[in-house]
């Protein structure tokens, strides 16, 4: 039979995704993917790679298919150059993520319903609730071990880091303990940002820009009448008037010029700058230096509550002249006359404290008014602002003007929830004292692209005291046993000491994780008074977890003892890890910040060598991914529908400092 002098026309509808799986089984039925992971077992070249945790908490999205690309590349490269590899994937696992997820399962809606999960038991309520919380982390690090396969993404899926690992939570035990060792660890009482759905505070690295959201709030003009002069007022605005029964004081710039203004009220003036007097349309009469304000007394609409008198004492409402540096007094915005509620915003509270002004605390962790506040005890100060304006409104002597006004308000990174300002105690790593050789340390550094070490250097200059502890459950039980006679504290550096120290609850924690509630159940004695001391309820900052990874983990088969523990030298030999990738944004003060201060505390040297930053991924439209908006792609549709070689193509051609556009359209183009 003659041979043909041309190819069989080829198929031009190939089912690129169907091939994908073929290849994938068979991988996997032979061995391939094994051979591969130990091809360099015993060679002497190593290449520290390090992963940051996902977070097994649902399906994987197509952005983290992004870094997990990266991830992959890299370390088939350095396997075809004959380095030995760890090829450990990580599980982030424990905190409010988690929780929040868990209780949209269950239908719960505060922390009042997670404590009566098991009626009238607490400690039961807890402890199932701490379960159902692993077993969601089990249930989607399962999910994404097969997406990520189904991505051809080749690691030792057996043995993936967990950070809810007894292993990953001693570890930050002992570096919260030489964190005391230094004098780093405190006790702060602080107003902080609060989410009232979730009961926490939410700390400074957990405010990322995103997080904020365009909202509409009824803005408020109030009118303070200065004591011992009849119908002259302070004129102050605030978008946020559920803080108007914690005022104390009326901050002004001291240099700068205000006016003397007359209204639509005839007789009355009012003290307030140039640009909001011809704003409101005000008739100017004279301007005075700000420094003629400063100790001028008024009078509050709240002043006859019980709790405010409380907290007042014999205190009277003046004029300051505000701190530049903590509280900047704006031009624009505003009247040039700042409310001042110490108990209900973090500058407010530090210009206090600088200054010596009362605390007026208003709300409690749900955000209703606590008790002693008359008519507004109970009620919640962030659900309806308008008992607020309506109490100003029976009392129009102080009430100048309401007008909703639209701005850029913080929201709860978990929940979603706006966030309040609180005074409450919490735990802090001082961070001044890590400051520079923090900087020292990011120098060191090869940052993928150059400008991500100008980024986090500016993170470093600017950031304040890590805010560590969580009034939560499920996370790292941060290891602080606290005297409520004394108030002395101590920092447990590991299950050997707390097993030394311990008098009593022993035998009911042993056996189990670190975690509340079993952990709870251990006294230790003080060594100033000698009573029993008791763990703090708090849980750690979710950061802890991840930071630590460079300790915990890296073993000498990734599943036993850390070598950190067991074989510093062998340990060496993969520390600081060569390379790392992760998007960019938030990660400069959450994981590669947490890597850099934990990294510094225990060896003072830099956790990895080069950090490649990719910027976020969109829909094809130039939009973040929304279900409302039709643009969002979850991975499986995308594996099946475009194929995860094409999508893979599209990843690693892309400028990693520029925002990748995600779409069927775009994806159909890297086809042809």
């Amino acid at each position: 039979m003659a041979k043909k002098a041309y190819f069989e026309p080829p198929d031009v509808k190939v089912d690129f995704p169907a091939l994908e799986r073929t290849l994938l089984e068979y991988w996997y039925q032979k061995g391939i993917v094994k051979k591969y992971l130990e091809k360099n077992k015993n060679s002497k070249k190593y290449f520290s790679f390090l992963d940051g945790p996902i977070t097994a908490n649902n399906p994987m999205g197509i952005h983290h298919a992004w870094g997990r690309t990266y991830k992959d590349l890299w370390q088939r490269f350095k396997n075809m150059q004959g380095f030995k590899q760890r090829f450990q994937n990580g599980f982030d696992c424990q905190g409010l993520w988690v929780e929040v997820e868990v209780e949209k399962e269950l239908g719960l809606k505060s922390k009042k319903d997670i404590e009566n999960l098991v009626e009238g038991n607490l400690k039961e309520s807890i402890a199932k609730f701490i379960e159902l919380c692993k077993g969601r982390v089990r249930r989607f690090a399962g999910i994404q071990t097969e997406q990520s396969k189904r991505l051809g993404y080749f690691m030792d899926w057996d043995h993936s880091y967990y950070t809810l690992s007894d292993e990953n939570n001693y570890m930050i035990w002992h570096f919260l303990k030489k964190c005391h060792e230094k004098g780093l660890i405190y006790k702060g009482h602080d107003s902080v940002p609060w989410c009232p759905r979730c009961g926490t505070a939410i700390s400074q690295h957990e405010m990322l820009t995103e997080d904020y959201k365009e909202a509409t709030h009824d803005s408020v003009y109030v009118q303070y009448p200065i004591v011992g002069r009849k119908n002259e007022y302070l004129l102050v605005w605030t978008t946020t008037p559920w803080t108007l029964p914690g005022n104390v004081a009326v901050a002004i710039a001291a240099d700068r010029d205000y006016v003397v203004a007359g209204g639509e009220v005839k007789g009355n003036t009012y003290y307030l700058n140039e640009y909001a007097a011809k704003r409101l349309n005000l008739k100017i009469e004279k301007k005075i230096k700000g420094k003629e304000l400063v100790g001028l007394k008024y009078i509050s609409p709240f002043d006859g509550l019980s709790g405010i008198k409380k907290a007042l004492g014999k205190y009277e409402h003046e004029v300051v002249a505000t701190d530049e540096k903590i509280l900047p007094v704006s031009e624009e915005e505003g009247t040039g006359l700042v409310h001042v509620a110490p108990g209900a915003g973090s500058e407010d509270y530090k210009l206090g404290k600088k200054l010596d002004l009362p605390v007026i605390e208003l709300i409690d962790e749900e955000a209703a008014y606590i008790s002693d506040l008359g008519e507004f005890s109970g009620k919640n100060a962030k659900k309806h602002p308008e008992i607020i304006l309506d109490y100003l409104k029976e009392n129009p002597e102080y009430l100048f003007d309401i007008v909703p006004y639209t701005h850029r308000y913080p929201a709860c990174w978990r929940c979603k929830t706006e966030l309040v300002w609180r005074v409450v105690d919490e735990w802090y790593i001082a961070m001044e004292p890590l400051r520079e050789p923090l900087k020292k340390v990011t120098q060191k550094i090869n940052w993928l692209p150059k400008f991500g070490l100008k980024r986090e250097i500016d993170w470093l200059d600017n950031m304040h005291d890590w805010l560590i502890s969580k009034k939560r459950y499920w996370g790292l039980a941060l290891p602080i046993w606290e005297c409520s006679q004394c108030g002395h504290f101590e920092v447990i550096g590991g299950k050997d000491e707390l097993r030394e120290k311990a008098l009593e609850g022993w035998e009911k924690f042993d056996g189990n994780s670190p975690h509340r509630p079993w952990v709870d159940e251990v006294k230790i004695k003080c060594e100033k008074c000698g009573k029993k001391m008791q763990r703090i309820p708090d849980v750690g900052n979710p950061w802890l977890d991840a930071g630590i990874v460079p300790f915990s983990t890296v073993s000498t088969d990734n599943k036993s003892e850390p070598l950190y523990w067991k074989d510093k030298g062998e340990w060496e030999k993969w520390y600081p890890a060569d390379f790392i990738t992760e998007s960019f944004p938030g990660q400069f003060k959450n994981w590669f910040y947490s890597l850099l201060a934990m990294s510094t505390v225990l060896e003072n040297s830099e956790p990895f060598k080069t950090v490649l930053g990719f910027a976020t991924l969109l829909g094809e439209d130039g939009r973040p991914m929304h279900k409302s908006w039709g643009n969002s792609i979850e991975f499986n549709e995308g594996a099946d529908k475009i194929g995860v070689d094409v999508m893979r193509w599209m990843y690693v051609r892309q400028d990693p400092s520029l925002n990748l556009l995600f779409g069927y359209k775009v994806a159909d183009e890297t086809r042809r």
